[in-house]
């Protein structure tokens, strides 16, 4: 499998975790903004929007990682959590 079909296969198997820790879910989400989009682009949202700012905290949290760098660090969370 190539490192595209593992990032895809692993997308699946965290939609199977029994648990999903929101912090956990936020990393997730980050590196798989990252993966896909490159680094974060955008003001970051307003105090008032606390899910959205946390999900772009979490994005920019991985600027200037590289999308495959992203995509391993994602398989293996995805791993390191069981699923």
């Amino acid at each position: 499998m190539d490192l595209k079909e593992q990032f895809e296969d692993a997308q699946n198997r965290v939609k199977t975790l029994p648990a999903q820790p929101p912090n956990v879910l936020l990393e997730l989400y980050g590196l798989f903004k990252q993966a896909n989009n490159g680094d974060a682009t955008g003001s970051r949202p307003g105090m008032f929007d606390m899910r959205g700012r946390a999900k772009y905290d979490a994005w920019h949290s991985n600027q200037g990682m590289s999308s495959d760098e992203a995509m391993q660090a994602y398989i293996q969370k995805v791993s390191d959590l069981g699923a």
